[in-house]
């Protein structure tokens, strides 16, 4: 117990908005590296991948929210919403350095979204994800009431397509897809379990 508790003290001291400076950086990072020549001989590909890579890490950091709290009483619930926009928005520069750059011409986007499967499946958790991106707001919140909550779990699909995207998105069978695809399952399936309620303490006999 002492250990959550210091964990969840440091965490009460860090602003959630150290979340969207931090991923804005690091995407500024990486395409800066692009254009100077820092990501190898294909710097469009790489960039575009680590993207999506860095999206579906905050996807999963996102999910693990309930089940952390749940689970291991470490809490990040103040971090929830700055975790999902900023998975939004590298899933976003994801599509755009996609679209824009490689692809280049709306008939070739369209017809890729159409003809190669693995895009049409990330094309539809992109989807999924921009209603949540767009009532990530307390305006929302408050318009939407209980339906928010049940809106916002259109993420837990995404995260399902969005690995699926993964896996056929990479060559052959490598580890790494596969990985990051069973720990989204673990984080959805860890939703379904009932946490034991404590029993109360039994009374001392009066007399």
């Amino acid at each position: 117990m002492a250990v959550t508790d210091t964990i969840n003290s440091t965490l009460r001291k860090v602003p959630a908005w150290a979340i969207y400076v931090a991923g804005f950086l690091y995407a500024a990072w990486y395409f800066y590296l692009g254009l100077t020549g820092g990501l190898g001989v294909e710097p469009i590909n790489t960039l575009e991948r680590k993207y999506g890579l860095t999206a579906i890490q905050l996807i999963i950091a996102g999910l693990a929210v309930t089940p952390l709290r749940r689970w291991a009483n470490i809490n990040l619930m103040k971090f929830r919403r700055a975790i999902g926009v900023t998975a939004f928005f590298f899933v976003l520069a994801h599509f755009c350095v996609w679209a824009l750059l490689d692809v280049q011409t709306l008939a070739r986007v369209w017809a890729d979204i159409l003809k190669r499967p693995y895009i049409t499946i990330g094309m539809g958790a992109f989807l999924l994800l921009i209603p949540l991106a767009a009532t990530s707001n307390n305006l929302s919140v408050r318009k939407l009431g209980p339906k928010w909550r049940q809106l916002h779990k259109l993420v837990y699909p995404a995260a399902i397509l969005a690995a699926i995207h993964f896996i056929w998105l990479v060559k052959g069978f490598p580890w790494e897809p596969f990985i990051y695809a069973g720990i989204i399952a673990v984080l959805l399936a860890l939703r379904l379990v009932p946490k034991k309620r404590r029993q109360p303490a039994p009374r001392r006999a009066t007399t």
